[in-house]
């Protein structure tokens, strides 16, 4: 192949990643949160999988930008609210926090590592399900029992998955 057929090859790759990259971070969070509604009707052990929070970590950390980060955890946040029987604005609210922590996050560590990630994994889902909890009760006055232990082993499975998602979302 010439120099100039390599070149614009090149070009026409970098075209096709600059097209990619937009649509996957659209069609990333519609999967999981559909994902998040629907597959647990039919696979009752997964419910524990927090897909939409994961996909949110990943965009923030990607990004190193709060602003980006409040931004994406706020829209993915209140889509998720809106297709559940959630009350309108309560993962809004969650995620938009875990998407401003996580940017902030990345802004200071190497978030490529995977032993990084998984910790960012498990720390986020925990920050998540505390908060959800603290707002359940001060917003809506509900009763919800946190039980810490349970928080803690799904939010390990959580991380374990949050490590391989990264690293296919990386590849795309």
């Amino acid at each position: 192949m010439t120099l100039l057929g390599e070149r614009a090859w090149k070009g026409y790759r970098h075209e096709r990643s600059g097209w990619w990259r937009p649509a996957l971070m659209v069609l990333a969070p519609v999967a999981a949160i559909l994902f998040q509604v629907y597959i647990p009707l039919f696979f009752r052990h997964l419910t524990y999988l927090e897909l939409p929070l994961l996909v949110t970590v990943y965009f923030s950390l990607k990004r190193r930008n709060p602003t980006h980060g409040v931004l994406y955890g706020a829209v993915i946040g209140l889509v998720q609210d809106s297709l559940s029987s959630n009350p309108l604005g309560m993962h809004g609210i969650v995620k938009t926090l875990v998407g401003y922590f996580a940017a902030s996050v990345s802004v200071r560590f190497d978030v490529e590592n995977p032993l990084i990630r998984f910790l960012l994994g498990f720390f986020f889902f925990f920050f998540h399900q505390f908060f959800y909890w603290v707002l359940a009760r001060a917003l809506l006055g509900q009763e919800l029992e946190f039980v810490v232990g349970q928080t803690l082993l799904f939010g390990l499975l959580n991380a374990a998955v949050c490590v391989p998602l990264f690293l296919l979302l990386d590849k795309i």
